[in-house]
C-alpha cells in the first residue's frame, strides 16, 4: 500500500470531492504566495501556545532556582555563624555567678565567672545564641556574627569609653560589694 496524502485518502474514502480538494489546494497556494510576497508570517496558534507554555515554564523554573539559591545562602550563613561560635566560645563556669539577660522578652540565665561578667559589661565579651544554647564570645567575633545575623547576638554592650566621657558620676567611687 502506498503512502497517500491525506487529501488522497479522503477522496478515496469518499469524504470529500475533487472540487473541494482543488479549492483547498489553490487557497493554500495563494496563501503561500501572498505570504512570500508580503513577507507576512501567519501565526500558528498551536506553535504560539507551545511557546507561551515554554516561556511560563522557564519563568517558573527561574523563580524556583532563585528561591533555592536564597535558601542555600541562608543555610550557608547559619553554618558560618555556628562555626564562628563553636571556634570562639569561651568556657562556662557552672560554679560561677548567674548572669541574667533577656532573649525575646524572656529572662535567661548563664553561669559565668566574675571576670567574664565584668568583661561582658565592659563590652569586651558578648552573649550569642547557638541553636538552643547561649555562649560567651569575644566582642570582635560577635560583631562578625552580627554582620551575618543581628538576631543571633543577644548581649553586646558598646565600649565604656564612650559613656565615660558623658558620665556625670565618673568621679565617684563605686563600692565593690554593689551588684546589680
Amino acid at each position: 500500500m502506498k503512502n497517500l496524502s491525506l487529501q488522497d485518502q479522503l477522496l478515496k474514502a469518499g469524504l470529500t470531492n475533487d472540487a473541494k480538494a482543488k479549492k483547498i489546494r489553490t487557497d493554500k497556494r495563494k496563501q503561500t504566495k501572498k505570504q512570500q510576497k508580503n513577507k507576512v508570517e501567519i501565526v500558528n496558534e498551536a506553535k504560539q501556545l507551545v511557546q507561551d507554555a515554554k516561556a511560563k515554564q522557564l519563568e517558573k523554573d527561574k523563580q524556583l532556582n532563585q528561591q533555592r539559591n536564597i535558601e542555600a545562602e541562608k543555610k550557608q550563613v547559619a553554618n558560618q555563624i555556628l562555626q564562628l561560635i563553636e571556634l570562639n566560645k569561651l568556657p562556662k563556669d557552672e560554679d560561677g555567678i548567674a548572669y541574667n539577660f533577656t532573649d525575646q522578652n524572656k529572662v535567661k540565665v548563664i553561669y559565668i565567672s566574675e571576670e567574664t561578667r565584668n568583661k561582658i559589661i565592659a563590652g569586651s565579651f558578648a552573649i550569642v545564641k547557638s541553636r538552643n544554647n547561649y555562649e560567651v564570645v569575644v566582642a570582635k567575633v560577635a560583631e562578625k556574627i552580627r554582620q551575618r545575623d543581628e538576631h543571633t547576638v543577644i548581649v553586646l554592650f558598646e565600649g565604656k569609653s564612650d559613656m565615660a566621657e558623658d558620665d556625670e558620676y565618673k568621679d565617684y567611687e563605686i563600692p565593690d560589694d554593689l551588684m546589680w
